[in-house]
């Protein structure tokens, strides 16, 4: 084609598409068309994108990919002349016709990160703001997890705690009318007991969803609907167990909370350090444990990706008898960086994968979901039917048709357009008010990992001090079991920029007090 669709948009590095993990940065020099044509073509005739799915809008995808939008038109058009797409106006670009047979899929490996959150314990003394000692509200996290739930009870003025999104942002009309549709086409018997594995339409839904977005290949009949990630890692635990599983290897740092879920369930768990790179497979070969958690796409607390030799080893492991559980924590949100495929979509039979709208909608939903290995299904299956005999079915068809509907996508441009300023304030305000601290994790997520590299203060004091300041915020060690250097862990979705910048200062004045 003409040199004018081959045109790259001028300015920063194009961050990728959500959409069929598309990299631009892949595409040849002045092969771009050829390229973006054949990777839709690809998607079509493996099944990725099923006849009936709606290509996104071409402005959308130009702009993801920062290219022209008569590239993205130009691509379309060769998909109509095939016969493959057509154009039905305001309904959108949608697939028409596949092969009658999908050829089996090879999926391209490429990077991922990591997620999760904490657990605290019994009070502990230490000096407040002024020098008094006071309780602090952040214990060392070694007894039990009723202190968390206390904590978030706490009041404060300006809440900078991690893995909360922008609640305000839900989509209340976009929900309320698809509710509505719902109700109207429902059935007396719909109002029956559902299938504990989810309804039928939640799981097409989410199949396609994670097709498009994820990389993952998956029938409806593999999900399982699970009530968020904390269960389908407590469910995950007694299954595993029954398999004679007892140790399961976490990320160092990690989430204090998913650990604690997974000994509640009865599990050891083996920590693991976590670098640069991502999770040392190394160190998970030398710990004896038949099975890891990690959050590959995006690594909590840390932010980085899991990068393409350590997938290769973790794959190795995997493939000799381990079972990874994979968290895809925070995955949909990011903002310097092209998505990365999930580890699932490269081993499915032995990667345990969960998900859920926890952090793309309202942790209040209590939706996500769950793949597994086909040995492990059944039983899964069966101990969510005595867990609590299946999800809520409204919701879950409320979810699908946000899904089915593209609405779901268009929510998620605009609260990652609103988290990327709120992320830019941070690190403005950081830079400022925290001069000297190290950065981590802020090309992707929900919140930046700050440590203090060679101070000598307690974390947990610092975060107590914050907060006698009116500021809530997780200190670092919370999150981790090997000693290091103090941090805090700062969630900056759920506010205003006027808050995140507010909520930064008021942290370096409780520093300037504790020093």
């Amino acid at each position: 084609m003409g040199s004018a669709n081959e045109g790259h948009i001028q300015g920063s590095k194009a961050e990728g598409s959500d959409f069929l993990l598309l990299d631009i940065d892949q595409a040849p020099p002045g092969g771009r068309t050829e390229w973006l044509t054949a990777r839709i073509r690809a998607a079509i005739d493996d099944g990725t994108l099923p006849v009936g799915s709606r290509l996104p809008a071409g402005r959308v995808l130009a702009a993801e990919l920062r290219v022209s939008r008569g590239l993205v038109t130009e691509v379309y058009q060769r998909l109509a002349d095939a016969g493959q797409v057509v154009g039905r106006g305001r309904a959108g670009t949608i697939v028409v016709a596949a092969p009658l047979t999908a050829p089996p899929r090879t999926p391209t490996p490429t990077p991922t990160p990591t997620h999760h959150t904490p657990t605290p314990a019994r009070a502990s003394t230490v000096a407040d703001a002024s020098g008094a000692a006071s309780t602090s509200p952040f214990p060392a996290p070694t007894a039990g997890t009723a202190l968390v739930d206390a904590l978030r009870a706490v009041p404060c003025r300006i809440d900078l705690s991690p893995g909360v999104p922008d609640l305000a942002a839900f989509p209340r009309t976009a929900w309320l009318q698809a509710e509505r549709r719902v109700l109207a086409e429902l059935t007396p018997s719909d109002f029956g007991y559902g299938s504990p594995q989810g309804a039928p339409a939640l799981r097409e839904a989410v199949a396609g969803w994670l097709a498009r977005n994820r990389g993952i290949r998956a029938d409806p009949a593999e999900l399982i609907v699970v009530a968020g990630v904390a269960q389908a890692l407590g469910l995950l635990a007694g299954v595993l167990r029954a398999e004679g599983v007892h140790r399961v290897a976490v990320e160092d740092p990690g989430s204090l909370g998913a650990r604690q879920q997974l000994e509640y369930g009865r599990m050891e768990t083996v920590p693991v350090p976590v670098d640069g790179a991502g999770l040392d497979v190394a160190r998970l070969r030398a710990s004896g444990a038949r099975a890891v958690l990690l959050t590959p796409a995006h690594q909590f607390p840390t932010g980085v990706v899991l990068d393409g030799e350590r997938r290769r080893e973790l794959l190795a492991w995997a493939a000799a008898g381990g079972v990874v559980i994979e968290d895809d924590y925070d995955a949909e949100h990011r903002y310097d960086r092209a998505p990365v495929p999930a580890l699932r979509a490269l081993l499915p039979e032995a990667v345990c994968y969960a998900g859920s709208v926890s952090k793309l909608l309202a942790p209040a939903l209590r939706l996500g979901w769950l793949l597994v290995p086909p040995r492990l299904r059944d039983a899964l299956v069966e101990a969510k039917r005595y867990a609590d005999l299946g999800n809520p079915v409204l919701p879950q068809l409320v979810l699908a048709r946000l899904m089915a509907s593209g609405e779901l996508e268009r929510h998620l441009r605009h609260v990652r357009r609103r988290h990327r300023r709120r992320r830019d304030a941070m690190l403005r305000a950081v830079a400022t008010e925290l001069p000297g601290t190290r950065v981590h994790g802020a090309a992707a997520g929900l919140h930046l990992m700050v440590t203090f590299d060679g101070a000598a203060f307690d974390d947990t004091a610092l975060a107590t001090a914050a907060l006698s300041l009116g500021v809530k915020a997780h200190p670092l060690s919370w999150h981790r079991l090997a000693p290091g250097p103090p941090g805090l862990i700062l969630g900056y979705a759920a506010g205003p920029v006027g808050d995140v910048e507010e909520g930064v200062a008021l942290l370096g004045e409780a520093l300037r007090r504790l020093r």
